[in-house]
């Protein structure tokens, strides 16, 4: 194993997951839906806890992993709107945040195909908006968190590194293109503060300054 391989697990290992978040993987491989990685999500519930975050949008339940983290995170009043197109993993996830001890009002859940439920949510009204459902349709998604989101919300997006697939720039299949596109269009957007890091499958953080 190389050094930064080795780095890698060490991190992810850093904090051991509970049985609720491994009982909510095993659900997840059930159901053939990939939850965020140790290490994502614990960058995630850190990121809700120091912003303050009191309204957040996630596109792409699975299990209600990453939706456990970020409600670990936001405060007691916190709420969470989290989309997905598969009512069974709505069902999941919810069974995921009553053994966590979560109320079910605090996670708004709609099922249904995100680029059709997301139009329907008020501008700016959000604290962070995570990224995390179909591939391809990452460039839309990241336009309609940008209209979501209040100055000085955040967007995060998992997979950014998408099995290491997005540096290499001899993978060019539609998943992996689209990834690489959202990139990019963090990066040059100068309304965004972004960090980059290898969490997880890569977890892109960037912050909107401006309207």
């Amino acid at each position: 194993m190389s050094i930064e391989a080795a780095n890698w697990a060490y991190c992810e290992d850093f904090r051991p997951e509970d049985r609720v978040l491994l009982e909510a993987r095993d659900v997840a491989d059930q159901l053939g839906c990939v939850p965020v990685h140790p290490g994502a999500g614990q960058l995630l519930q850190v990121l809700a806890q120091v912003s303050g975050a009191k309204s957040i949008v996630e596109i792409g339940t699975g299990a209600g992993v990453s939706t456990t983290y970020l409600l670990r995170g936001m405060g007691s009043d916190g709420v969470i709107t989290t989309i997905d197109v598969e009512p069974e993993h709505h069902k999941a996830a919810k069974r995921t945040l009553a053994a966590a001890g979560i109320r079910p009002e605090r996670a708004r859940m709609i099922t249904g195909r995100a680029l059709e439920v997301l139009p329907r949510l008020t501008d700016g009204g959000y604290d962070m908006v995570l990224i995390d459902a179909r591939k391809a349709e990452y460039p839309q998604y990241l336009e309609q968190a940008m209209r979501l989101l209040r100055v000085g919300g955040m967007v995060v997006i998992d997979n950014s590194l998408w099995h290491g697939r997005v540096p290499d720039p001899a993978q060019r299949d539609e998943s992996t293109t689209a990834v690489r596109s959202t990139l990019k269009l963090v990066r040059d957007d100068e309304r965004l503060t972004a960090v980059l890091t290898p969490s997880g499958d890569g977890l892109l953080v960037a912050v909107k300054n401006t309207p």
